[in-house]
């Protein structure tokens, strides 16, 4: 903040991120992956059963989870994904739309009931394993769409399975994102926007973020062409776990997806 006496330093305004977020009214089951232009999300439970090729991957199912059924519970939970999409431009700037009031869960367990974790696993009771209302985190009142892998005997702990788990529930995801596109923007709950701010001559200040890259459960995808998505991304382990630099509208806009 400027104070007095203080030289006013002009900020520079550079990429602008525009979030356009639509609140889901209901989550329910259907024939097909989708979201209605009354921004209802309908889900399949079967539409991903064929996808287990019974070398990695044993069976998928999807089932919803309603806020009465928190204490349902889960397998280890792999992973938290918002549903969001690039409307318009790359990831860190442009427009993105995204969806609130839902959030997708991916989960894993073997055949032999070992969970997908090395140590610290998050099965459970639903209530208890998840830290509601953090960043990256759903609320209380969201709704819960559970894509539950289950693996070979032993397949939880490789990396080639594991990552081909998150690579189908990033296929999945992407059918509601192709949905979000499509909405007409003014028709959003709410509308935020971002700069990446350059300060001439203030002291710049840069965060620095440890991530996992040693290997099944502890990888990173970074890059990828959606938020917080597979497609089109690179693994921290495979660009040799080096240090990178991303923009705060960058990580902001979901370009790091965290695989423990």
């Amino acid at each position: 903040m400027w104070k007095k006496g203080e030289r006013k330093v002009e900020e520079i305004r550079k990429r602008r991120l525009v979030i356009k977020a639509f609140h889901a009214e209901t989550v329910r089951e259907g024939q097909e992956n989708r979201i209605t232009r009354a921004r209802e999300i309908e889900v399949a439970p079967e539409s991903f059963a064929e996808k287990a090729d019974h070398e990695m991957i044993e069976q998928i199912r999807i089932r919803l989870v309603h806020p009465d059924q928190y204490q349902e519970e889960t397998n280890s939970i792999m992973d938290v994904i918002p549903i969001s999409a690039k409307v318009l431009g790359e990831i860190g700037e442009g427009v993105t739309h995204t969806v609130t009031g839902a959030y997708v869960l991916l989960t894993g367990v073997d055949v032999d009931g070992i969970q997908t974790a090395e140590f610290g696993s998050s099965e459970g009771v639903i209530e208890e394993q998840i830290a509601w209302g953090k960043a990256g985190t759903p609320k209380r009142g969201d709704e819960l769409i559970l894509f539950e892998v289950t693996f070979c005997a032993g397949k939880g702990q490789d990396r080639e399975a594991v990552t081909r788990a998150h690579a189908l529930c990033d296929e999945f995801v992407q059918q509601y994102r192709e949905c979000l596109k499509k909405l007409r923007g003014e028709q959003c709950t709410e509308r935020r926007e971002f700069y990446d701010i350059e300060r001439p001559g203030r002291k710049k200040v840069v965060i620095v973020k440890q991530v996992a890259g040693q290997g099944a459960m502890y990888d990173m995808q970074l890059f990828a062409k959606e938020p917080s998505g597979m497609a089109g991304g690179r693994s921290i382990i495979d660009m040799g776990n080096m240090p990178l630099v991303v923009t705060p509208n960058e990580y902001r806009d979901g370009i790091l997806r965290s695989m423990q």
